[in-house]
């Protein structure tokens, strides 16, 4: 658990992106309700199976579509524990340690 813990995932993903694919969705769900309508009065068993088959078919690829779009937009960035303390390199023994003095 701690190895996750190494690392932020971060999800640039915006609806400027999908706005097409939703687009596209709407558009199918529509032309499939028209033509259910128009021949819902003639054949009922032919109305239900077009929108069925429709959507049934155009749905695999729109995930698709949109699992694709969305695996593009993770981004994984390596961050640095806050529990980690910054190790400064200890002096030489018996060296001094230069220090500058201002005198006026």
């Amino acid at each position: 658990m701690d190895r996750i813990n190494r690392y932020r995932f971060v999800c640039t993903l915006t609806f400027g992106d999908i706005y097409g694919q939703v687009i596209a969705w709407l558009v199918i769900i529509f032309l499939s309700l028209a033509v259910s309508l128009s021949a819902f009065s003639t054949r009922p068993i032919f109305a239900l199976a077009a929108v069925g088959l429709i959507l049934v078919l155009s749905l695999p690829f729109l995930l698709f579509a949109f699992v694709t779009t969305l695996f593009s937009h993770v981004e994984i960035y390596a961050v640095e524990s806050a529990l980690q303390t910054v190790q400064r390199p200890t002096p030489a023994p018996g060296a001094t340690a230069a220090t500058s003095e201002v005198t006026p």
